[in-house]
Protein backbone atom coordinates (compact mmCIF):
# COMPACT_ATOMS: atom_id res chain seq x y z
CA UNK A 1 0.00 0.00 0.00
CA UNK A 2 1.41 3.37 -0.90
CA UNK A 3 1.09 5.64 1.81
CA UNK A 4 2.48 8.71 0.24
CA UNK A 5 1.85 9.11 -3.72
CA UNK A 6 2.85 12.27 -5.54
CA UNK A 7 2.50 13.11 -9.44
CA UNK A 8 4.24 16.30 -11.39
CA UNK A 9 3.85 17.41 -7.92
CA UNK A 10 4.92 21.42 -8.31
CA UNK A 11 5.07 24.39 -5.97
CA UNK A 12 6.18 27.47 -7.06
CA UNK A 13 6.74 31.00 -5.43
CA UNK A 14 6.34 33.56 -8.06
CA UNK A 15 9.11 32.71 -10.77
CA UNK A 16 11.09 30.50 -8.69
CA UNK A 17 10.09 26.71 -8.48
CA UNK A 18 10.93 25.20 -4.82
CA UNK A 19 9.45 22.18 -6.03
CA UNK A 20 9.05 20.92 -9.90
CA UNK A 21 7.30 17.45 -11.10
CA UNK A 22 8.07 15.38 -8.66
CA UNK A 23 7.02 12.13 -9.04
CA UNK A 24 7.35 9.28 -6.47
CA UNK A 25 5.24 6.78 -4.48
CA UNK A 26 6.02 5.78 -0.48
CA UNK A 27 4.97 2.27 1.02
CA UNK A 28 3.99 2.10 4.28
CA UNK A 29 5.89 0.68 6.64
CA UNK A 30 9.62 1.72 5.30
CA UNK A 31 11.89 4.27 6.63
CA UNK A 32 12.77 6.78 3.54
CA UNK A 33 15.63 9.45 3.71
CA UNK A 34 14.84 12.63 2.11
CA UNK A 35 17.97 13.88 1.17
CA UNK A 36 19.23 17.03 -0.94
CA UNK A 37 21.62 19.84 -0.38
CA UNK A 38 20.14 23.22 1.40
CA UNK A 39 17.15 24.64 -0.67
CA UNK A 40 16.65 21.09 -2.21
CA UNK A 41 12.60 21.63 -1.77
CA UNK A 42 12.71 19.10 1.26
CA UNK A 43 11.05 21.27 3.82
CA UNK A 44 8.77 22.42 1.11
CA UNK A 45 7.99 18.64 0.50
CA UNK A 46 7.42 17.82 3.56
CA UNK A 47 5.12 20.88 4.53
CA UNK A 48 3.04 19.42 1.96
CA UNK A 49 2.82 15.66 2.76
CA UNK A 50 1.92 16.94 6.06
CA UNK A 51 -1.25 19.24 4.97
CA UNK A 52 0.50 22.50 6.14
CA UNK A 53 0.88 23.61 2.60
CA UNK A 54 -0.58 23.83 -0.57
CA UNK A 55 0.63 22.76 -4.01
CA UNK A 56 0.58 24.83 -6.96
CA UNK A 57 0.02 22.19 -9.59
CA UNK A 58 -0.08 18.33 -9.33
CA UNK A 59 -1.03 15.81 -7.02
CA UNK A 60 -0.40 14.85 -4.21
CA UNK A 61 -2.30 11.84 -1.96
CA UNK A 62 -1.18 10.60 1.66
CA UNK A 63 -3.41 8.31 2.62
CA UNK A 64 -5.27 8.31 -0.54
CA UNK A 65 -6.46 11.54 0.77
CA UNK A 66 -5.46 15.07 -0.28
CA UNK A 67 -3.54 16.24 2.64
CA UNK A 68 -4.21 20.04 2.76
CA UNK A 69 -6.29 20.59 6.14
CA UNK A 70 -7.35 16.75 6.02
CA UNK A 71 -8.21 15.96 9.71
CA UNK A 72 -7.58 12.05 8.83
CA UNK A 73 -3.85 13.07 7.38
CA UNK A 74 -3.54 15.09 10.59
CA UNK A 75 -4.63 12.36 12.78
CA UNK A 76 -2.19 10.07 11.42
CA UNK A 77 0.51 12.00 10.75
CA UNK A 78 3.39 13.76 13.08
CA UNK A 79 5.69 16.46 11.36
CA UNK A 80 8.49 16.61 13.54
CA UNK A 81 11.63 20.01 12.56
CA UNK A 82 13.61 22.40 14.38
CA UNK A 83 10.51 25.53 14.71
CA UNK A 84 8.36 23.38 16.95
CA UNK A 85 7.33 25.55 19.37
CA UNK A 86 5.14 25.11 22.28
CA UNK A 87 2.62 26.90 24.85
CA UNK A 88 4.75 28.73 27.16
CA UNK A 89 2.27 28.26 29.90
CA UNK A 90 2.45 24.06 30.20
CA UNK A 91 5.64 22.83 31.26
CA UNK A 92 7.47 19.83 29.81
CA UNK A 93 5.57 17.48 31.50
CA UNK A 94 2.13 19.10 31.26
CA UNK A 95 3.15 18.97 27.28
CA UNK A 96 3.87 15.40 27.03
CA UNK A 97 0.66 14.90 28.80
CA UNK A 98 -1.40 17.10 26.32
CA UNK A 99 0.25 14.96 23.76
CA UNK A 100 -1.22 11.72 24.88
CA UNK A 101 -4.66 13.42 25.08
CA UNK A 102 -3.81 14.36 21.03
CA UNK A 103 -2.51 11.25 19.67
CA UNK A 104 -4.90 8.42 19.83
CA UNK A 105 -1.13 5.57 20.07
CA UNK A 106 0.76 7.63 22.24
CA UNK A 107 3.22 5.76 23.82
CA UNK A 108 3.39 6.93 27.56
CA UNK A 109 5.89 4.74 28.70
CA UNK A 110 8.33 5.21 26.07
CA UNK A 111 7.78 9.10 26.47
CA UNK A 112 8.51 8.71 29.98
CA UNK A 113 11.37 6.69 29.85
CA UNK A 114 13.80 8.83 27.27
CA UNK A 115 12.59 11.97 28.72
CA UNK A 116 14.34 10.70 32.26
CA UNK A 117 17.17 8.88 29.98
CA UNK A 118 17.67 12.49 28.55
CA UNK A 119 17.68 14.49 32.01
CA UNK A 120 14.96 16.30 31.19
CA UNK A 121 13.34 18.69 33.93
CA UNK A 122 9.54 18.35 34.22
CA UNK A 123 8.95 21.73 35.31
CA UNK A 124 10.89 23.35 32.61
CA UNK A 125 9.42 25.51 29.72
CA UNK A 126 10.39 24.22 26.05
CA UNK A 127 10.89 28.22 25.35
CA UNK A 128 13.99 28.23 27.70
CA UNK A 129 15.88 24.95 26.22
CA UNK A 130 19.27 24.91 24.27
CA UNK A 131 18.80 24.50 20.44
CA UNK A 132 20.10 20.51 20.96
CA UNK A 133 17.61 19.80 23.86
CA UNK A 134 14.63 20.89 22.07
CA UNK A 135 15.53 19.11 19.20
CA UNK A 136 15.91 16.17 21.87
CA UNK A 137 12.69 16.80 23.11
CA UNK A 138 11.03 17.16 19.75
CA UNK A 139 12.61 13.70 18.84
CA UNK A 140 10.34 12.19 21.90
CA UNK A 141 7.09 13.66 20.67
CA UNK A 142 7.97 12.27 16.93
CA UNK A 143 9.06 8.74 18.61
CA UNK A 144 6.25 8.43 21.09
CA UNK A 145 3.23 9.66 19.06
CA UNK A 146 3.69 6.01 16.69
CA UNK A 147 1.69 8.36 13.85
CA UNK A 148 1.42 6.10 10.83
CA UNK A 149 3.01 8.86 9.05
CA UNK A 150 6.00 9.81 10.90
CA UNK A 151 8.03 13.10 9.71
CA UNK A 152 11.42 14.38 10.72
CA UNK A 153 12.87 17.55 8.75
CA UNK A 154 16.51 17.63 10.22
CA UNK A 155 15.32 16.48 13.38
CA UNK A 156 19.64 16.31 15.11
CA UNK A 157 19.90 20.23 14.92
CA UNK A 158 21.90 21.37 17.57
CA UNK A 159 22.34 17.63 18.69
CA UNK A 160 26.09 16.59 20.06
CA UNK A 161 27.56 13.65 18.46
CA UNK A 162 26.19 11.16 21.48
CA UNK A 163 22.94 12.04 21.56
CA UNK A 164 22.40 12.00 17.66
CA UNK A 165 23.62 8.35 17.98
CA UNK A 166 21.31 7.69 20.61
CA UNK A 167 18.18 9.20 18.95
CA UNK A 168 18.59 6.95 15.52
CA UNK A 169 19.43 3.71 17.63
CA UNK A 170 15.89 4.61 19.53
CA UNK A 171 14.21 5.24 16.24
CA UNK A 172 15.19 1.82 14.93
CA UNK A 173 14.65 -0.22 17.46
CA UNK A 174 10.69 1.46 18.06
CA UNK A 175 10.58 0.90 14.68
CA UNK A 176 11.15 -2.51 14.63
CA UNK A 177 9.09 -2.89 16.87
CA UNK A 178 6.26 -0.65 15.65
CA UNK A 179 7.18 -0.39 12.16
CA UNK A 180 5.01 2.47 10.71
CA UNK A 181 5.92 5.30 7.67
CA UNK A 182 9.24 7.24 8.77
CA UNK A 183 10.62 10.06 6.30
CA UNK A 184 13.73 11.34 7.60
CA UNK A 185 15.42 14.25 5.89
CA UNK A 186 19.03 15.52 5.56
CA UNK A 187 22.07 16.85 3.88
CA UNK A 188 23.89 14.56 5.97
CA UNK A 189 23.42 11.00 4.29
CA UNK A 190 26.42 9.68 6.40
CA UNK A 191 24.45 10.51 9.56
CA UNK A 192 21.63 8.25 8.44
CA UNK A 193 22.33 5.74 6.11
CA UNK A 194 22.25 3.08 8.71
CA UNK A 195 18.64 3.40 9.75
CA UNK A 196 17.24 4.16 5.76
CA UNK A 197 15.91 1.42 3.88
CA UNK A 198 15.01 3.86 0.57
CA UNK A 199 16.68 6.65 -0.71
CA UNK A 200 14.87 9.79 -2.16
CA UNK A 201 17.54 12.17 -3.46
CA UNK A 202 16.09 15.56 -4.90
CA UNK A 203 17.83 18.67 -6.30
CA UNK A 204 16.81 22.00 -7.43
CA UNK A 205 13.07 20.23 -6.47
CA UNK A 206 13.37 18.00 -8.70
CA UNK A 207 13.31 13.68 -7.71
CA UNK A 208 17.07 12.39 -8.76
CA UNK A 209 17.24 8.84 -7.53
CA UNK A 210 14.50 7.18 -5.41
CA UNK A 211 16.78 3.88 -4.63
CA UNK A 212 16.70 0.95 -1.73
CA UNK A 213 19.72 2.18 0.36
CA UNK A 214 21.71 -1.00 -0.86
CA UNK A 215 21.37 -0.17 -4.45
CA UNK A 216 22.52 2.99 -3.76
CA UNK A 217 26.07 1.67 -2.24
CA UNK A 218 26.47 0.01 -5.33
CA UNK A 219 25.12 2.30 -7.83
CA UNK A 220 28.58 3.79 -9.03
CA UNK A 221 32.83 3.12 -8.32
CA UNK A 222 35.70 5.53 -8.54
CA UNK A 223 38.50 4.92 -10.91
CA UNK A 224 41.57 6.26 -10.24
CA UNK A 225 44.92 5.79 -12.98
CA UNK A 226 47.09 7.97 -15.24
CA UNK A 227 45.13 10.71 -16.87
CA UNK A 228 45.36 9.63 -20.98
CA UNK A 229 44.17 6.31 -19.92
CA UNK A 230 41.19 7.20 -17.74
CA UNK A 231 40.22 10.09 -20.22
CA UNK A 232 40.16 7.20 -22.46
CA UNK A 233 38.05 4.53 -20.91
CA UNK A 234 35.32 6.88 -19.42
CA UNK A 235 35.06 8.15 -23.35
CA UNK A 236 31.77 5.58 -23.19
CA UNK A 237 30.81 5.62 -19.89
CA UNK A 238 28.44 7.48 -18.01
CA UNK A 239 30.71 9.76 -15.46
CA UNK A 240 28.89 11.53 -12.88
CA UNK A 241 32.27 13.57 -11.36
CA UNK A 242 36.10 13.94 -12.42
CA UNK A 243 38.60 15.36 -11.08
CA UNK A 244 42.18 15.84 -11.58
CA UNK A 245 44.90 14.89 -9.29
CA UNK A 246 48.36 15.77 -9.14
CA UNK A 247 50.42 16.52 -12.50
CA UNK A 248 49.03 13.47 -14.76
CA UNK A 249 46.55 11.92 -12.91
CA UNK A 250 42.81 11.63 -12.95
CA UNK A 251 39.86 10.30 -10.36
CA UNK A 252 37.01 10.27 -11.94
CA UNK A 253 33.17 8.47 -10.28
CA UNK A 254 31.46 6.51 -12.94
CA UNK A 255 28.10 4.36 -12.99
CA UNK A 256 29.06 0.69 -11.82
CA UNK A 257 27.65 -0.94 -15.11
CA UNK A 258 31.02 -2.99 -15.83
CA UNK A 259 33.25 -5.42 -14.86
CA UNK A 260 36.11 -3.69 -12.72
CA UNK A 261 39.00 -6.56 -13.29
CA UNK A 262 39.23 -5.02 -17.02
CA UNK A 263 39.59 -1.57 -15.39
CA UNK A 264 42.85 -2.64 -13.39
CA UNK A 265 44.44 -4.77 -16.64
CA UNK A 266 44.92 -1.26 -17.84
CA UNK A 267 46.78 -0.02 -14.26
CA UNK A 268 43.41 2.10 -12.72
CA UNK A 269 42.13 1.75 -9.03
CA UNK A 270 38.96 0.94 -8.14
CA UNK A 271 37.43 2.00 -5.26
CA UNK A 272 33.66 2.32 -3.83
CA UNK A 273 31.83 5.19 -3.53
CA UNK A 274 29.69 6.30 0.22
CA UNK A 275 26.04 6.89 -0.91
CA UNK A 276 26.84 10.02 0.62
CA UNK A 277 29.63 11.23 -1.32
CA UNK A 278 27.47 10.15 -4.62
CA UNK A 279 25.12 12.18 -3.47
CA UNK A 280 26.65 15.03 -3.46
CA UNK A 281 28.66 14.59 -6.92
CA UNK A 282 24.99 13.93 -8.13
CA UNK A 283 23.88 17.23 -6.90
CA UNK A 284 27.12 19.12 -7.37
CA UNK A 285 26.47 22.40 -9.56
CA UNK A 286 30.00 22.74 -10.46
CA UNK A 287 32.55 20.30 -12.06
CA UNK A 288 35.77 19.60 -9.90
CA UNK A 289 36.08 20.90 -6.65
CA UNK A 290 36.71 23.81 -4.53
CA UNK A 291 40.35 23.97 -5.70
CA UNK A 292 39.49 24.64 -9.16
CA UNK A 293 38.17 27.63 -7.57
CA UNK A 294 41.95 28.65 -7.11
CA UNK A 295 43.37 27.23 -9.96
CA UNK A 296 41.26 28.55 -12.38
CA UNK A 297 42.25 32.55 -11.66
CA UNK A 298 42.79 35.05 -14.45
CA UNK A 299 45.82 36.12 -15.58
CA UNK A 300 46.62 38.87 -14.21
Amino acid sequence: MNVVACKELTKQYGENKALDGLTFTLNENTITGLIGRNGAGKTTLLKILAGFWYETSGDVQVFSVHPFNSLSVSANTVFIDDQMTFSNSLTLKELLNEADRFYENWDTDLAERLFQYFGFDPYEIHENLSKGKKSTFNMIIGLAAKCALTIFDEPTTGMDAAVRKDFYRALLKDYLAHPRTIIISSHHLDEVEDVLEDVLLINEGKDYLHLPIDELKEYAVGLSGKSAIVRQWISNKEVIYSQNVGFDNSYVVVKNDFEHESAKRLGMEVSPVTPSDLCVYLTNQTEGGIDDVFNKRDPK
